[in-house]
């Protein structure tokens, strides 16, 4: 089961995968929780009710190991396919929407699309700084 395609943060892929973004400084959604989650934080943000990876990645940055962050980020499009899978930060739109932009490539958005993809099906504010922009650019 995933998520509803009208859920607050939901971003829908063009394989028709739904992955929810959001920020951990915001209480989490009402509705079903998450089955998996990928979370981006400068440091671990510590163990969820369900199964979840974090990437080491400072707010505003990059990630710290990006091949770990690739890895994580197919494994999370993979899920997707059956389970409600989300990605988020302490905000919700520098790192979670540049990793939703790489995820989107991964799912065969063309990369010089990808951030306005993010920002007109997720938020406006997606990927915030010039390196995470060139950092989606380059990715895949």
């Amino acid at each position: 089961m995933t998520w509803r395609r009208d859920a607050p943060g939901v971003l829908p892929l063009p394989s028709g995968r739904l992955v929810r973004g959001r920020g951990l400084r915001n209480p989490l959604p009402t509705g079903p929780p998450p089955e998996h989650g990928l979370y981006l934080r400068g440091k671990d943000p510590g163990s969820y009710d369900w199964p979840s990876r974090w990437v080491r990645w400072p707010d505003f940055w990059l990630p710290a190991d990006r091949a770990y962050f690739t890895a994580a980020a197919r494994e999370l499009l993979d899920l997707a396919d059956s389970r409600r899978v989300e990605v988020a930060c302490g905000g919700g739109f520098g790192r979670t929407g540049t990793a939703l932009a790489c995820i989107a490539i991964l799912d065969g958005i063309p990369r010089e699309k990808a951030i306005a993809y993010v920002r007109r099906n997720y938020s406006p504010r997606a990927v915030e700084t010039p390196w995470q922009k060139r950092f989606v650019a380059r990715f895949g």
